[in-house]
């Protein structure tokens, strides 16, 4: 017996894994984040499987399923949204698993941010104007910051931030972050990316609280940063006809160089 936890994708239901949709299909017993996870995913499940949905559950009741599936020696998908490595709750339940020595099993997602990203028609990482990409939130009733991780402290690297769990906090995050991008840097909210109602809301750091309607109180995601404008960033050396890399040898001695992850 095994408990398989899923991430579900970012809320579209083909952008479920191939593989998350073969185990879900292998799973008498079902758990998922009934407030998060498409109904259209369940339609992997066997014909006579246990669904539970775990909104209105405690971790303890959540546990106690998987320990009956567990004693029934029953397989468990256990779906989460998004990717399972960031804000998924994962962390806690196996650490229960793991000390009543109950098996588990991780599959990937597609995360809310690379969906956003995907929505607006933009890379985040561009040359010249960001090379990385911050995946944060701001402090709410579940979870505190950890005092280090603000995004004024973030807002110093000038790179993209993808902001997750904070539209509520939507002033306090143009507050913090002008000092340091400036009133006209981009910014874009994506709520519920990749579902049928997905809606996108570009402005600035100065304006972006005026154009977000009233309507928008979760499940969006905020975008700042300089590459959400498309413009101003040059073209990296990966396609340059001039450039020697291991795939395309400039030269008869570069033919035999010894590749490294530098030459990328």
């Amino acid at each position: 017996m095994t408990v398989h936890f899923i991430g579900a994708g970012p809320g579209a239901p083909d952008l479920l894994t191939l593989r998350g949709r073969d185990i879900i299909a292998s799973c008498p017993v079902c758990l998922y984040a009934g407030s998060l996870v498409p109904e259209g995913v369940l339609e992997h499940c066997p014909a006579g499987a246990r669904i539970v949905n775990t909104a209105p559950l405690s971790l303890d009741q959540i546990i106690a399923e998987i320990r009956a599936a567990h004693a029934n020696g029953q397989d468990v998908a256990r779906l989460h949204s998004g990717d399972l490595s960031v804000w998924s709750a994962m962390g806690e339940q196996i650490r229960r698993l793991r000390a009543e020595g109950i098996p588990i099993s991780i599959t990937p997602g597609v995360p809310a941010f690379a969906a956003a990203a995907a929505a607006l028609g933009s890379e985040l990482t561009l040359p010249g104007l960001a090379q990385s990409v911050v995946l944060t939130r701001t402090p709410g009733r579940a979870s505190a910051m950890p005092a280090g991780e603000t995004l004024t402290n973030f807002a110093a690297t000038g790179t993209t931030l993808a902001i997750h769990l904070s539209i509520q906090n939507l002033a306090r995050v143009v507050q913090d972050l002008t000092p340091a991008y400036g009133a006209d840097c981009p910014v874009a909210i994506v709520y519920r990316a990749s579902w049928s109602d997905e809606q996108i809301i570009r402005g600035t750091l100065a304006d972006i609280e005026g154009r977000i309607g009233a309507d928008i109180q979760r499940t969006a995601l905020i975008l700042v940063g300089p590459v959400l404008s498309g413009e101003g960033f040059g073209e990296s050396c990966l396609y340059a006809a001039d450039y020697d890399r291991r795939y395309r040898p400039q030269s008869v001695d570069s033919q035999w160089h010894a590749w490294t992850p530098e030459d990328e």
